[in-house]
């Protein structure tokens, strides 16, 4: 089981930025894929970037040209670059790790964008 802990959540203003974390434990082996997901009260939780091991990415199209994920292999670490941040990207931040069918979840991280 893969363990993972998020940070780097807060309060920003409007057009502000903000960058997350998160450090992978346990027993991790590659090729895998990591990445973030957000969700909001009422809401199923929603791709927001992912990253393979190889330096594959995939964005979603909300966030394309002003989130930016990075990795560390080395420390099994995951970032999220979050630039020009708007209201509607208020949400619970989730880190989440794949590899085949087995999916780990960090406990989530509140970022919140005021107007």
């Amino acid at each position: 089981q893969v363990q993972l802990v998020e940070s780097g959540g807060g309060l920003v203003q409007a057009g502000g930025s903000l960058r997350l974390s998160c450090a992978a434990s346990g027993i991790i082996f590659r090729p895998n894929t990591m990445g973030w997901y957000r969700q909001t009260p009422g809401a199923q939780r929603d791709l927001v970037a992912t990253m393979t091991s190889g330096g594959t990415t995939n964005y979603a199209d909300s966030v394309k040209g002003r989130f930016t994920i990075s990795r560390d292999n080395a420390k099994n670490t995951v970032y999220l670059q979050m630039n020009s941040l708007k209201p509607e990207d208020t949400a619970v931040y989730y880190c989440h790790h794949n590899r085949w069918s087995t999916d780990s979840w960090g406990q989530g991280t509140q970022v919140t964008v005021s107007s």
